[in-house]
This record gives structure tokens, sequence and C-alpha cells, in this order.
């Protein structure tokens, strides 16, 4: 079995625009600096099990919504 990345792939961006949220406001919501947002949404940085949670809550949308550990189908893809 080939090791798994660290890399937790998100929407948060995709999110934000979708429900005209800016950045700023999202941190405020969750309790973090605004530049973790861009951070995480950059692919920076991971978030925490509590900063996910904690963003998902915000959007009201389970966590699979928004972070995965496989990368998301490009919009407009067919899956099987």
């Amino acid at each position: 079995m080939a090791p798994r990345s660290e890399f937790v792939h998100q929407r948060i961006a995709m999110l934000r625009a979708e429900r005209g949220v800016s950045r700023r406001e999202l941190a405020d919501g969750v309790g973090v600096h605004y530049q973790t947002i861009g951070y995480l949404e950059r692919g920076e940085f991971s978030p925490s099990l509590h900063l996910a949670l904690s963003i998902a809550a915000f959007f009201d949308v389970p966590a699979e919504v928004i972070f995965s550990l496989e990368p998301f189908p490009r919009l407009g893809e067919q899956t099987a």
C-alpha cells in the first residue's frame, strides 16, 4: 500500500464565492485570522479537525462537502 499524502483537498473558496462570504467573515465566524483562510485555500495548510468541523458548521454542510483526502471531481464531470 502506497503511503497517503497529508494533503487535504478542500472547496472553501468555492463555498465562499457561492455564499458571498469574504475570507475575513469566514475567519471571524470560525475564530481564526483571515490569512489562515487564505493558507487553507491555497493548500499551504491543512486544517485541524476542530477547524475543519468549525468551517463545515459555519456553512451548515457536512465536512465531507468541503474536505476530502482525494481530489474532488471537476464541476460538470460525470461520476460513474
